[in-house]
């Protein structure tokens, strides 16, 4: 009971405030009033909640959050979307914590190709980077090529001081930082010198033929139609390819059309690729990110559609 209702009844409060039935609490004994399909409804959140803390997964208000908000959902099952593990790793387990982002999990188990679009704070590149490491671990493929266009917030590689490293290195940091959640830290520079895991510019691609490799390029709203292009088809054998990308936060010169913009209508109906939408609703940061996400998203729909991007 207290693993269900939280310390100090801190998931009892969040149960009250966001369910519409009454809850009344007794020692070991919870009665639940209200409509009877009120009542049905919060019977289902708890069950999902116990089933949760039987797997001993620990609860958090997060969770009891999302188990609410998956409820009205049909034909799915909150535990089971909240203890799909993908790796685990120091004590850590990597998770889906949104319906939308266990169709993306599962959309990468399925199809070669992925598109995963959505706002900030989504799990898309961490996801892909911990389907990667799952799919190195299993020896599904030999490395892992993780890649971003070198254009944002108006800069360029070549206006960067230092050297080449030092010019990169602030476009590929969160995925080194996945990276590092994911794996020891002693261990990722040794696989990225084997080249076991490359991190490198969209233009490195060039030319190239990517065999028995996940693939992640991220960032992907920062692409022209040209670079999209270029990048999937350097698809080989033995290949996966995930695409990330926030369409709301293009930093391309104006006048110059994002790829990732257009790829959907131009793939749409092409055997073995998925694309996948994430919302504010899937934002796992800090929950005042999905607040600002949602509030963004408010504005930007009062304004006229040319002035939106």
């Amino acid at each position: 009971m207290v693993s269900v209702l939280g310390p100090r009844d801190e998931f009892l409060r969040i149960l009250e405030r966001e369910l519409a039935a009454d809850l009344h609490v007794r020692g070991n004994e919870l009665t639940i009033t209200g409509a009877p399909a009120d009542v049905t409804a919060a019977a289902d959140v708890l069950t999902e909640l116990i089933t949760i803390v039987r797997t001993g997964q620990g609860l958090s208000g997060d969770i009891v959050e999302r188990v609410v908000g998956m409820s009205a959902a049909e034909d799915v099952s909150a535990a089971e979307v909240l203890t799909q593990n993908i790796l685990s790793s120091g004590g850590k387990t990597i998770r889906p914590k949104t319906l939308n982002q266990k169709r993306y999990v599962d959309a990468i188990d399925a199809h070669t190709v992925v598109f995963g679009i959505g706002p900030a704070g989504t799990g898309k590149t961490y996801l892909a980077v911990a389907k990667a490491v799952q799919a190195l671990q299993a020896k599904q493929v030999n490395r892992i090529i993780l890649t971003r266009p070198a254009i944002e917030a108006g800069e360029r590689l070549g206006f960067l001081p230092g050297t080449l490293s030092d010019k990169i290195d602030p476009y590929v940091r969160p995925l080194y930082d996945a990276l590092h959640d994911m794996l020891d830290p002693e261990s990722v520079p040794k696989l990225l010198t084997s080249g076991t895991i490359e991190v490198a510019p969209l233009g490195y691609m060039r030319g190239r033929t990517l065999n028995d490799a996940f693939i992640i390029l991220d960032e992907a709203q920062n692409t022209t139609m040209e670079q999209m292009k270029m990048f999937l088809t350097r698809l080989g054998f033995g290949s996966r390819i995930v695409v990330t990308g926030d369409v709301t936060q293009i930093d391309l010169p104006t006048g110059t059309r994002s790829g990732l913009t257009v790829v959907e209508q131009i793939l749409d109906g092409v055997h073995d690729i998925a694309f996948c939408r994430l919302t504010s609703h899937d934002v796992v940061r800090h929950r005042l990110v999905g607040r600002i996400v949602a509030a963004y998203d408010r504005f930007e729909a009062t304004l006229p559609p040319g002035r939106r991007t």
